[in-house]
């Protein structure tokens, strides 16, 4: 299979794509998503074109700087209802969060673009639909307890593949989407690509 660049930092995306087989080197592109989300916030942006968005300005990026290389961009947002949930910047936000999706049905939105010579060649968007169990704030604070504060601020919230997987009732979709990378349809495309 082709050897990639990873235009993430994300430690779990590298980890998805070694485990399926794809060589990556990891090379960040560091856009400065808020100002972006805000934009396209204010121009009625759904959150799933914000993430289809984030992910091809990612792999675009890099891609412009690595000639000939297929890049792949990625980004993950939640969808409660129409509103845009980020990643938490420190505890406080993690734990406001958790209390918005407490009780609810949301879903996570997992977009990833491929880009060559600086155009995206491929793109592809999948969805998991997640039911949060009630809890208290106490239970909550319990379970921000448990966690690290780099799988915290890795995996939207919730560590789906460890304690995270407690937090609900129902959960409808790949566990590589919810924590980050629809590996499968990247799979096929890299499988076909020439």
């Amino acid at each position: 299979m082709v050897e990639i660049i990873l235009a993430s930092k994300s430690k779990v995306r590298e980890k998805i794509l070694k485990k399926n087989g794809i060589q990556c080197v990891v090379s960040p592109s560091n856009i400065d998503e808020d100002p972006i989300k805000e934009s396209l916030l204010n121009e009625g942006a759904s959150p799933e074109i914000i993430s289809k968005n984030l992910a091809e300005l990612k792999a675009n990026k890099v891609s412009q700087k690595n000639y000939d290389v297929l890049v792949l961009g990625a980004d993950s947002v939640i969808d409660l209802e129409g509103e845009l949930i980020s990643k938490p910047e420190n505890r406080i936000e993690a734990f406001n969060i958790l209390k918005k999706l407490n009780g609810k049905k949301h879903s996570l939105i997992s977009s990833v673009c491929i880009s060559k010579n600086g155009s995206m060649t491929w793109n592809y968007t999948d969805k998991a639909y997640l039911k949060m169990k009630n809890f208290s704030d106490k239970q909550l604070r319990e379970y921000l307890e448990k966690i690290t504060d780099e799988a915290l601020y890795a995996y939207n919230v919730y560590q789906i593949e460890g304690e995270g997987r407690n937090l609900f009732t129902s959960i409808d979709g790949d566990e590589n989407t919810i924590m980050g990378l629809p590996v499968i349809d990247i799979k096929k495309y890299l499988s076909n690509y020439k």
